[in-house]
């Protein structure tokens, strides 16, 4: 959805000089490699220029360029932070726990609603390694929600999701099937 812009970017510009073709190949720039070049705090941002070196091919960028590819990450990333925010954002409206009670409840935006934790789990790499999306996401839900609302949102790393996810949907599931054989 964005990345063909910057590639477009990249390709009018010629701010890397003559087009690498490992700069086209799909899926060659992997989230590691982002966090990497986007958390490179050196004065000469050298691992985006070894990043840029090994995986792309390009061996001379100037210091101006490799500011603008952490720049790019910077974008790249709030962006996916906030879309990830926006997502879990719109669950807890729906079931009310944005503060207002929910679409379903009827209560809609009560203010005498107390607020209850609600605590979210989320799997993977992104958000366990990768400081500034955590980051992000973080800023994304105090504003999307307001930081009072958002005191009350846990965002929580775990491990093994799809393992969880499935014994809760078979629980649940196991449940319908024992309500549905009790009833006379």
């Amino acid at each position: 959805m964005i990345s063909g812009m910057y590639l477009r970017m990249t390709i009018e510009s010629d701010i890397f000089g003559p087009l690498s073709s490992r700069l086209v190949k799909r899926f060659i720039l992997t989230t590691p490699l982002v966090a990497k070049m986007h958390e490179d705090d050196s004065p000469d941002l050298k691992e985006v220029a070894h990043i840029l070196k090994k995986t792309f091919g390009i061996s001379e960028a100037p210091l101006k360029v490799r500011k603008l590819v952490v720049r790019i990450c910077d974008v790249v990333t709030r962006r996916g932070a906030r879309l990830a925010a926006a997502g879990i954002v719109g669950i807890l409206k729906k079931i009310g726990r944005d503060g207002t009670g929910g679409i379903t409840s009827g209560q809609g935006g009560r203010s005498d609603i107390k607020m209850r934790r609600t605590v979210v789990a989320i799997e993977g790499g992104l958000y366990t390694s990768y400081r500034m999306f955590r980051d992000y996401l973080h800023e994304a839900f105090n504003e999307l929600l307001g930081e009072e609302v958002a005191q009350h949102v846990i965002l929580k790393a775990t491990e093994d999701g799809s393992g969880i996810g499935a014994a809760l949907l078979a629980t649940s599931y196991s449940s319908c099937i024992v309500d549905r054989v009790h009833q006379p």
